[in-house]
């Protein structure tokens, strides 16, 4: 039988004393106020906790599991209130989208990764309850974007934890509420921490038309010997950026292009396997994303794995991403809906989740 309790979240409800809002099982939902003034809501469960910022961009600012943490590197450690995409730039996951997504180039208009990474929602809920696959918490929201004559939609995402994994079950769902069609792009940035003698391991098969590089910074390969042997390694052979020796150095960036291979059920996997047996992942439909994107950055402040960022789009920009022709098109008050899982696995978990990549691989090779 499946019970749920609709809790409204009101920024009165949040202090610099966390104080516990809600429990379901061995699920507790706390309340807190960061020392920049930021709300932020920590759901934690046996296995490990989230903080999430619910009136930011519905964030997900930091992912902890089995006694270590998930999230990325940064020089922030706390979230700022702020729109500016990269003054408060270190969350587990950001939502970007819907206007334009990615790096601007200089003829556009929008920010970079859009409007929703650091979108003021005035409306936020917690949903507790319980359903066949045991209790549950739930943190959504809606955040409505409207500009006289161009833009009108309504966003909605959800993230879902519950008892005993260190799984986290995301979606966002976009509701064009104009009477005529609009156009869409989101990207689900989701930021681990690279770990030293770690594997990436995927549904992708080897072959630059499974894997590739897909920016560079022009004025840098121009004019840095260093970044310039780096992008050029990678694009000769794509395939060693798998494993993270220790000391290695990816600065700024390398982004590549993936085409991961779905499984019987529609879902593509990906995994940074720890040395010790355990794994971070991403699990997404391609038939919901047609490109993914890994990213990954080593560099003195910042460390991060993109392991898989499901995307509508490559992440060049609005114009260069629609003379590509991959922007997405919502009917005239139609909705476009997407769901992803990430988070933490056990070594148990994540020795079976390998297994289903080798088989999935195995199959993709023989066809």
């Amino acid at each position: 039988m499946n019970e749920k309790t609709v809790i409204p979240l009101l920024p009165r409800y949040f202090s610099d004393r966390e104080t516990i809002f809600a429990t379901s099982g061995k699920l507790t939902a706390s309340t807190f106020l960061y020392s920049t003034g930021v709300a932020g809501l920590r759901i934690t469960n046996s296995c490990g906790e989230i903080e999430v910022l619910p009136f930011q961009g519905q964030q997900i600012w930091r992912a902890s599991f089995y006694d270590r943490e998930l999230t990325m590197g940064s020089m922030f450690d706390e979230p700022n209130p702020t729109t500016d995409y990269l003054s408060t730039y270190g969350a587990f996951l950001i939502h970007c989208g819907v206007i334009g997504m990615g790096a601007p180039t200089p003829q556009d208009d929008h920010p970079t990764h859009g409007e929703l990474p650091n979108a003021h929602y005035l409306k936020a809920e917690l949903l507790v309850g319980s359903d066949d696959e045991g209790a549950f918490m739930t943190i959504t929201g809606q955040y409505q974007y409207s500009v006289a004559f161009s833009h009108n939609y309504m966003a909605q995402p959800s993230i879902t934890l519950r008892e005993g994994h260190g799984r986290i079950h995301v979606e966002m769902s976009i509701k064009n509420l104009k009477s005529s069609p609009m156009e869409l792009m989101y990207l689900a940035h989701i930021n681990f921490l690279p770990v030293d003698n770690a594997k990436i391991v995927d549904t992708a098969l080897e072959g630059i038309d499974n894997l590739r590089v897909t920016h560079t910074f022009k004025n840098l390969y121009e004019t840095d010997s260093g970044y310039r042997q780096m992008v050029d390694g990678f694009i000769k052979d794509p395939e060693k950026h798998r494993t993270f020796t220790p000391g290695g150095v990816i600065d700024p960036e390398i982004v590549f292009a993936v085409n991961p291979l779905a499984d019987k059920n529609g879902w593509a996997s990906s995994m940074q396997i720890h040395p010790d047996g355990s794994a971070d992942f991403v699990r997404h439909r391609p038939a919901e994303f047609p490109h993914s994107v890994r990213w990954i950055c080593r560099s003195g402040e910042q460390r991060a794995l993109g392991l898989l960022l499901p995307s509508t789009a490559e992440p060049g920009g609005y114009l260069a991403e629609r003379a590509k022709g991959n922007l997405q098109i919502v009917n005239a008050k139609a909705e476009a809906h997407f769901a992803y899982e990430c988070g933490a696995l056990d070594a148990s978990a994540a020795t079976d989740l390998s297994k289903e990549i080798l088989e999935v691989r195995s199959k993709g090779a023989q066809k």
